[in-house]
């Protein structure tokens, strides 16, 4: 719900999904490691998809299995894609948060899922009762939430409607997501705060991509907009390979904590320990 401490996610699984060499179990696991020690107040670190899809994400349950949770705060979130990923993610303890990527887009939903919107729709209804029964929260990405390259309609009016019709259906997180970085300063501040005004007791976050060049924009705009959650990823690595062929990067985490720092907010992170995960992903990410 809405509070005034920022809950910054960092998201190694999106900028490690789309890699074409596969990434050792244990260095991904020594690498989600320190990022825990970090102090971010969530971790997207893998995903219980088809591994012919994202081999990447092949190892998450093993990946899970080795890391250290003995001296973190931090809270573990897996992205799901249709039943059978929920209900092998929802019998992990160590799992807090499962992400489900819903998009207003009929063509990236298909593309992205193998399923269409309305069938995702009851997914999600099904995810949210599982999720009650097992002390979970699912949070819902609303993707392809500023316009997609496939030609479907997209406006302020279809975003709000989404929006409406699950948070009516219980979902209490709820994600705006650029899946393919055309975003805008404003259609950020445009759409945005009229969300976070009128769903006052849903928590209202933003998953960007973006190239280098327009980062620090759309995360002014995002913070002028009122947004507390921010999803990014260290170096602006990663992107959507289901999405488009040229990834576009996710926001740079090291951006977003200058510019939140720059405000003058407290955000209480190990920059020693996130240092240490810089050096180390020079030898995921070269």
């Amino acid at each position: 719900m809405s509070s005034n401490k920022f809950k910054l996610i960092e998201c190694p699984r999106d900028a490690m999904q789309g890699l074409h060499d596969f990434i050792p179990t244990e260095l991904k696991a020594e690498y989600l490691s320190l990022l825990l020690q970090v102090g971010f107040d969530t971790l997207d670190f893998g995903s219980f998809v088809s591994p012919k899809a994202i081999p990447q994400m092949a190892d998450t349950d093993e990946v899970l299995g080795r890391l250290d949770l003995t001296n973190t705060s931090t809270k573990l979130l897996a992205i799901v894609a249709n039943m059978r990923g929920i209900e092998d993610s929802i019998k992990y303890q160590q799992i807090n948060y499962l992400g489900f990527p819903f998009s207003i887009s009929e063509t990236f939903q298909q593309r992205n899922t193998n399923s269409n919107i309305s069938q995702s729709l009851n997914t999600i209804e099904e995810m949210l009762s599982l999720c009650d029964k097992n002390n979970k929260t699912a949070v819902v990405y609303l993707s392809m939430g500023f316009g997609n390259p496939y030609g479907d309609e997209w406006n302020y009016e279809i975003v709000e409607k989404w929006a409406d019709i699950l948070i009516s259906k219980g979902v209490s997180i709820l994600s705006l997501a650029d899946t393919v970085g055309v975003s805008t300063p404003e259609k950020i501040t445009a759409i945005l705060p009229k969300l976070i005004s009128k769903f006052g007791s849903t928590e209202i976050g933003i998953h960007l991509h973006s190239t280098p060049t327009d980062r620090l924009e759309k995360i002014e705009a995002a913070y002028g907009s009122g947004v507390k959650r921010i999803d990014s990823a260290l170096k602006g690595f990663g992107g959507c390979p289901m999405a488009a062929d040229d990834l576009t990067g996710n926001i740079a985490t090291e951006d977003v904590i200058s510019f939140l720092e720059s405000k003058g907010e407290e955000l209480n992170l190990n920059m020693e320990k996130w240092n240490e995960a810089m050096e180390l992903s020079r030898g995921i990410f070269g």
